[in-house]
């Protein structure tokens, strides 16, 4: 993932600093969001459109880990959208972290090394350990 979002980062920074009137709590429950238009550090982007079977997905991470002073974690377990139906989902290339199954507070966003255009009967799906989290 490329950033944290300015949400996340003024969350973080008020928490630890204790600081301001934010009282960041961990989500519950983390959910991606797949986009066709770039993200953005103030949450902004296009994300895939209801009504095409399409839903954000949970996701988990494994606890975080620093080597050679870069920090990261990576999802825990595959994810899998899809498959797209009645309409196609167009080109997917960023996702985002959220901190709700929709609406909510995007935590972070980036854009894929690859984009995947994703039409009708595709799915997409993000292996084990392939969407990693990065703090320097």
């Amino acid at each position: 993932m490329a950033a944290a979002t300015d949400y996340l980062e003024a969350e973080v920074l008020d928490h630890v600093l204790g600081k301001g009137t934010r009282d960041f709590t961990s989500p519950a429950n983390l959910y991606i969001g797949l986009f066709t238009t770039a993200t953005g550090d103030d949450g902004t982007g296009t994300e895939v459109g209801a009504g095409v079977n399409y839903a954000r997905q949970s996701v988990a991470f494994d606890a975080a880990a620093t080597v050679a002073g870069v920090t990261t974690a990576s999802n825990s377990a595959d994810v899998e959208f899809g498959p797209a139906t009645v309409s196609n989902w167009g080109t997917i290339s960023h996702l985002a972290i959220f901190d709700a199954v929709s609406g909510g507070n995007m935590l972070f966003q980036g854009a894929l090394s690859v984009a995947k255009t994703i039409t009708v009967d595709d799915s997409l799906r993000i292996g084990t350990g392939n969407l990693t989290i990065e703090l320097q």
